[in-house]
């Protein structure tokens, strides 16, 4: 039946009202970060004592604040991508989670005292000058907040750490000389680009091929569901009882050894024993379907992805404001600061606030690139990516390796997507040759050649991770380190041109 008059102009007032509120999104998202950089002004201006470097310190808020937005617009994805991409939590429902759970974590549990970038990577002089290391840290956060910011626009997750650190490599040799730098430091981070993503990968293809050896791949899926699925809770609940006691809430409780085993054992017999009634009365009238007993998993994954983000907002708070607060006590003591500095509660605030704001105002692009456009998730496979996490953390941490928590989370997807490819693929003719050589090679799969293109095509539509963005994302990661710092040094020369006409 043919569409009225009434009916087509219905539709170009609702796509006029759809243009309307994208038009009106665009133009209050930049407003309201805006405003939020001019309350992190204003706050620096009430907390900072008056003297000659004051006003470098309100600039380094405002900065802050920048760097703030960039990472929540940014690394945040990283925990809460899976689960949007899987559909166990709405964009909206996610933005929601993960703003008060990241905020919560850095005020909360963030502020942990922190050696400075000046001690662990820099090795300043002596008769360096206060003015001049408030540049290096300026132009070096400055850098890093604008190639996170470009790296989001493009979709592209990176690690914020790896930009901070290229730029205050940047700045510094831009101010000092080569010699400034400790470079062996930079070894462990180039070491990173390989461990974190292989660790992430490895761990969450692992867990993946269990939950389907133990349940997937069973006769009877809801029996086995029922025994397996509260075990897998109680993995969970004791692996984030550890990484919460030994990363999240560091600032507030050091453990021993012995009490982080302790409370993970603990913590992995109560999930079980809350889990088991739950999985057994919610399973009661279910279906076998994979779909089916997949949504057994949407509650573990929420709650796995909220603490996920109560970690990062604890640990990755001093990436955004770290270096104002060794700006603060430079400009307080009148020296470079190289000791230990703590973060204030006001710093901490523009950092939990500006992640948060971030987060919610520009983290949607990266969030479907980390949840959608590798590799098609579903919540069993979510759940293996943030366990993964979280295992993968504990794990380098107790051998001393360093990781990237956003290289994890990423290699985590490209390890499931590879896991699905590698069982989809089994079977299928290789489609490495010529059309009418493959049906040669493979008559006895392929009665003629159309069959052979068939296959052919089958497999290739099997190719289940998206290249596009594996190349894109680890060339992202390989040029950030250099990007921040080129970038720094020339802040860094354009900032200390302006001081001193």
């Amino acid at each position: 039946m043919p569409k009225s008059a009434l009916d087509k102009d219905l539709k170009k007032v609702v796509s006029l009202e759809t243009a309307t509120y994208g038009s009106a999104r665009s133009v209050a998202a930049p407003g309201m970060a805006v405003l939020f950089l001019l309350g992190a002004m204003a706050l620096a201006s009430v907390f900072v004592a008056d003297g000659p470097l004051t006003y470098l310190v309100v600039i380094a808020a405002v900065i802050a604040g920048y760097m703030a937005l960039n990472v929540g617009a940014n690394d945040v994805a990283n925990n809460m991508g899976p689960a949007v991409g899987s559909k166990a939590l709405t964009l909206a429902g996610a933005l929601a989670i993960a703003a008060v759970c990241e905020g919560a974590g850095a005020i909360i549990a963030g502020g942990d005292v922190v050696s400075t970038i000046s001690r662990d990577l820099l090795q300043p002089h002596e008769a360096m000058e206060a003015i001049d290391f408030i540049l290096i840290m300026m132009a070096a956060f400055l850098a890093a907040g604008l190639w996170i910011h470009l790296a989001t626009v493009f979709g592209a997750p990176i690690s914020t750490t790896h930009a901070i650190v290229g730029g205050v490599v940047g700045s510094g040799v831009a101010a000092a000389g080569a010699g400034i730098v400790a470079w062996p430091m930079l070894g462990t981070i180039v070491a990173s680009w390989i461990i974190s993503p292989a660790l992430g990968g490895g761990i969450a293809a692992l867990l993946l091929a269990l939950v389907e050896t133990l349940i997937l791949n069973r006769e009877d899926r809801l029996a086995a569901a029922r025994r397996w699925v509260p075990v897998l809770v109680a993995l969970m609940s004791g692996i984030f009882a550890m990484y919460l006691m030994t990363k999240g809430l560091k600032r507030l409780w050091k453990p021993e050894l012995t009490h982080v085993l302790a409370g993970g054992l603990a913590f992995a017999l109560l999930g079980w024993l809350v889990s088991r009634p739950w999985i057994r009365r919610r399973s009661t009238g279910m279906d076998s379907r994979i779909k089916t007993i997949s949504s057994l998993f949407v509650p573990p994954l929420i709650f796995a992805t909220a603490l996920l983000s109560f970690a990062h907002g604890a640990n990755d708070v001093a990436n955004a404001v770290g270096p104002l607060a060794a700006i603060v006590a430079t400009a307080t003591s009148g020296s470079t600061a190289d000791g230990q500095v703590v973060l204030p509660l006001w710093v901490l605030s523009i950092g939990a606030i500006g992640i948060a704001v971030g987060l919610a105002l520009f983290g949607p692009r990266v969030i479907r690139t980390v949840g959608e456009k590798i590799t098609k998730m579903n919540e069993i496979r979510a759940y293996c990516v943030a366990l993964s996490a979280a295992i993968t953390v504990l794990l380098a941490s107790s051998l001393g390796l360093p990781v990237s928590s956003t290289h994890i989370a990423v290699g985590a997807i490209f390890g499931v997507g590879f896991l699905r490819e590698f069982k989809s693929n089994r079977g299928l003719v290789n489609p490495g040759v010529q059309p009418r050589t493959l049906f040669l090679k493979t008559s006895r799969l392929n009665a003629t050649p159309e069959e052979a293109i068939a296959n052919f095509q089958k497999r290739e539509r099997r190719r289940l991770v998206r290249r596009q963005h594996l190349f894109g994302i680890a060339a992202a990661w390989v040029i950030t380190v250099p990007a921040a710092a080129l970038l720094s040094a020339l802040l860094y020369l354009a900032m200390a041109a302006m001081v001193v006409s």
